[in-house]
């Protein structure tokens, strides 16, 4: 088992002692439906990490999918695809460095928003929320296509050739190149199945809302891209599982809502999600020194 769960683990042992009601039914849905857009974001992610790129702009796509949804409520995946293609060609057609495309992305993107929106929430059709099948058939709705896609995504990755090239290209994209694989091609991809996922997870994420406000999505490309690292994928590509991130989606996802059932100050959460995130790097840069 890796870090990631014995730290999940550990932390359900000290809530199941200190504070047994964070395990009821209506708990753990609110936190599975609260986690929805940081999992399917964080397993598109996963895909571009493998790749040893990254793509910092996905809280803005996710932002810009939510306003989509206002005029055209079934085209947010196809918009966040049109995103990511465009940071794919930029990064894998032209090789521009992704840190540097996706933070130019995340800026542009989100003073658009502004100058759109004017700070104006958009409203959603009628009908959409829980996409007319009421709270609690729609909140199960939620859960079942988010698991869903992680779970077809996972089994891909694993044993779908066209996903296994990812692992190649990652690990040494010049050996990749010199076997036949089109590494431009995997990497535009890739990036263009991450802005998919993104729009899928802000769809799901609005359903359970009838407005969506234009700062939606802040702090989501940190959220998943913590989850990412802390399950045990490697910032250098070539390396990382579905399990690994979604494990990480559950800890990170459980340390706000355990503090505050423990009684211990919010403020900490973010401390101690640093704290987790620099474990796992360290944890990888070791792992890397023992694999050369």
């Amino acid at each position: 088992m890796k870090a990631a769960g014995w730290a999940v683990l550990a932390l359900a042992a000290v809530l199941a002692v200190g504070a047994p009601g964070f395990f009821t039914a209506a708990n753990l849905r609110d936190l599975a439906l609260n986690n929805v857009a940081t999992l399917i974001t964080a397993a598109g992610l996963l895909l571009v990490i493998l790749l040893g790129e990254i793509d910092i702009s996905v809280g803005s796509q996710f932002a810009v999918c939510g306003l989509v949804i206002g005029v055209a409520p079934w085209a947010a995946p196809v918009a966040g695809m049109a995103l990511g293609l465009a940071n794919g060609a930029l990064c894998g057609g032209l090789r521009l460095p992704s840190i540097v495309v996706s933070l130019a992305a995340m800026v542009a993107l989100r003073d658009a928003i502004r100058w759109t929106t004017q700070g104006a929430w958009i409203t959603l059709p009628a009908g959409f929320q829980w996409a007319g099948l009421g709270q609690d058939a729609g909140q199960w709705l939620v859960l079942g296509f988010a698991v869903l896609i992680v779970a077809l995504l996972g089994w891909a990755l694993a044993n779908v050739g066209l996903l296994r090239n990812i692992y190649a290209v990652g690990a040494n994209a010049e050996a990749a190149h010199l076997a036949g694989l089109p590494v431009a091609a995997v990497r535009i991809g890739t990036f263009a199945a991450l802005g998919a996922m993104v729009g899928m997870a802000a769809w799901l994420n609005a359903l359970r809302f009838n407005e969506v406000q234009p700062s939606a999505g802040t702090g989501l490309e940190l959220k998943a891209i913590a989850a990412v690292v802390v399950g045990g994928a490697s910032i250098r590509g070539g390396r990382g599982t579905m399990a690994g991130t979604v494990t990480g989606v559950v800890l990170l996802g459980m340390i706000g809502a355990a503090l505050t059932f423990l009684g211990v100050s919010a403020y900490w959460e973010k401390a101690i999600q640093g704290a987790i995130i620099l474990a796992a790097v360290v944890l990888d840069r070791w792992g890397g020194r023992d694999a050369r």
